[in-house]
């Protein structure tokens, strides 16, 4: 891929992989409640993947915010996976986003062609989502950043959260994952050009059509993996839910190169994180560690990890199929609690 400058040479760690601890996070925002009022449907208490504040019977906003160091040195696809990532979230809530703005740090020195590749891959990107990239505020900073604050709108009645998931519905992933360590096996040697190009697919690949065909379905619980990885997600969902996630290792879908990556000790300063996070909640029962690594390693503009009836499972994955869409069947609900990876 070319650019005009090396991205990835400026910064620290790229892509999802640069999030905050989640174990962190949950310590610094242990005991912070704003203050909520009454039309505030999502704000902290729990989080999600936006806040959500209700206008009115029929609509309700959706604000969020996502960016970050480049996890690749092509300026128009970090912009692009940027765009998407943040653009996602509001897709993951089971809405449609109307606006964005961009949130951007670049070192002065970098060159104005290679900052105007990376804005317009965006709002490309934000277009092709329905949206409009309205403007946005730019700062000086030796490691580049880049990404989108978004407003989306969503039915009231028709919001998904990451809670809910109930005993006896199945678990679907519409993405594979291995990101970070198809990103990092690549600038360590081990993977080449084909599995960076397919991982780049992934990565900038909106999650408008698979929430389109997921809409009518009312599904349960439904979050975007990004950079807690799928176990920390997943951790999420049960905790939320009351319930326990039962995850099939055999199951988990992966980008190609991922699992050679992790065999050979491949991972990102994001799996040790994800770890800590998660690790106390899961029971492993096995599994391979390459597989494990697979659920550990943050993802960059993940899929979307949804639950819903059982029921609904032959219906749903028939309406990916007709359209063409990944969709992997990857575990289920059960009563109890934690997460399990047998």
């Amino acid at each position: 891929m070319e650019t005009t400058a090396r991205l990835t040479g400026l910064e620290a760690g790229g892509g999802c992989a640069a999030k905050y601890s989640a174990a962190r996070l949950e310590e610094l925002l242990a005991g912070f409640l704003p203050s909520a009022p009454e039309n505030l449907l999502v704000g902290l208490a729990p989080a999600d993947d936006a806040a959500v504040y209700k206008l009115d019977d029929e609509r309700a906003l959706i604000f969020t915010t996502d960016f970050f160091p480049p996890m690749v040195d092509d300026p128009a696809l970090f912009g692009a996976v940027a765009a998407a990532n943040a653009l996602n979230d509001v897709f993951a809530m089971g809405g449609k986003p109307l606006l964005a703005l961009s949130i951007a740090a670049f070192p002065e020195e970098l060159p104005v062609e290679t900052v105007r590749a990376i804005f317009d891959a965006a709002a490309a990107k934000v277009q092709e989502a329905g949206a409009v990239l309205a403007g946005g505020h730019t700062i000086r900073d030796a490691e580049p950043k880049y990404g989108l604050a978004v407003v989306g709108t969503v039915h009231p009645e028709a919001l998904w959260r990451k809670g809910g998931a109930r005993p006896g519905d199945a678990l679907f992933l519409t993405k594979p994952l291995g990101t970070g360590l198809v990103l990092a096996g690549v600038s360590k040697g081990v993977l080449g050009e084909a599995e960076e190009a397919e991982a780049a697919h992934r990565m900038a690949e909106l999650n408008d059509r698979a929430a389109e065909a997921l809409r009518g379905l009312e599904p349960r619980a439904v979050t975007d993996v990004t950079g807690f990885g799928l176990f920390g997600h997943a951790h999420e969902v049960a905790e939320r839910s009351g319930a326990r996630i039962v995850l099939d290792a055999a199951s988990l879908p992966a980008l190609p190169g991922a699992l050679e990556a992790a065999a050979q000790g491949v991972r990102t300063g994001g799996d040790a994180r994800n770890r800590d996070f998660a690790g106390h909640a899961l029971s492993l029962d096995g599994a391979p560690e390459e597989l494990v690594a697979l659920g550990y390693d943050p993802q960059t503009a993940g899929g979307l990890l949804v639950c819903l009836p059982a029921d609904k499972a032959a219906v749903l994955e028939a309406l990916f199929r007709d359209a063409g869409l990944f969709l992997a069947r990857i575990g289920r609900v059960e009563e109890g609690s934690g997460v399990i990876v047998s």
